[in-house]
């Protein structure tokens, strides 16, 4: 075997996920990342940190080299490695192997200790990428191609909320508690999601019943973005296919695609 194959083996294994090693990297990585963020939390524990503290330092270096070895194969067999570098993947990889290693230098690791919950973003990777959770998939391809609708949806709320907070304000007033129209729009999106917090409350029959409407309108406003993206699934089903581009990094290929459609390259 060449060193160009090898390289080429090893891409099929840690990009592509339609061969039995790729499955099997995709799910050992998926419980390595899982099992990382658990280390972490627990040795958030000062009790658990005092009695494992030594253990969740050797589970925390195995799994460092790991991700350190992973990274660097995804770099040596990629075409363009410094457009993964900079990608949003690239950088939440790096994020997840560097605080363990600045730990080295600085002594005091509890800022780091954030900065390694980053590792759960890596999973939104796997979850892309395994078949046999394929659905990730198709609500990420449905939410990116309704993302238009989504945000003229977004836009409306906030249109709805801004109005709804400065007819409140007018309405109740300071002396109930709405003292200014910033405070009363953060009253109607705490009303219009259903949280409801219950720090300020309208007093008025007519703030009460702008309060009633604005809650069943949150109801209402629940089934458009599922509506949309819903709509959008079935679509999203088709072009389902795991084929990464070893040039541009493109994904969104149909399924019996030889090419990539981006930059044309064979995949």
């Amino acid at each position: 075997m060449t060193l160009q194959d090898l390289r080429r083996k090893i891409y099929e294994i840690i990009f592509e996920a339609d061969t039995f090693w790729g499955k099997f990297f995709d799910i050992v990585l998926f419980y390595t990342i899982i099992l990382s963020v658990i280390v972490v939390m627990l040795n958030s524990v000062q009790s658990l940190h005092e009695l494992y503290g030594f253990w969740f330092l050797l589970i925390e270096w195995c799994i460092t080299i790991l991700f350190t070895i992973e990274y660097s194969m995804r770099i040596w067999v990629i075409n363009r490695p410094v457009k993964y570098i900079f990608s949003f993947y690239g950088i939440i990889d790096f994020l997840s192997i560097l605080p363990t290693f600045l730990s080295l230098i600085f002594i005091s690791s509890h800022y780091l200790m954030v900065i390694r919950m980053l590792r759960l973003l890596r999973v939104f990777r796997v979850l892309k990428l395994v078949r046999y959770v394929g659905a990730s998939d198709s609500l990420w391809l449905a939410a990116k191609n309704s993302r238009l609708k989504i945000i003229v949806f977004l836009e409306v709320v906030v249109i709805i909320v801004v109005i709804i907070g400065a007819m409140m304000y007018l309405i109740e007033g300071p002396e109930h508690g709405f003292d200014s129209i910033p405070k009363s729009v953060y009253w109607a999106i705490v009303t219009i999601t259903t949280v409801g917090y219950g720090d300020i409350a309208p007093q008025t029959i007519a703030g009460q019943s702008l309060a009633s409407l604005l809650m069943i309108t949150g109801f209402a406003m629940i089934a458009v973005p599922t509506g949309i993206i819903t709509a959008e699934i079935s679509r999203a089903e088709k072009r389902k296919n795991t084929q990464i581009c070893s040039y541009c990094q493109y994904s969104d290929h149909d399924d019996d695609a030889s090419h990539c459609k981006k930059c044309g390259n064979k995949l």
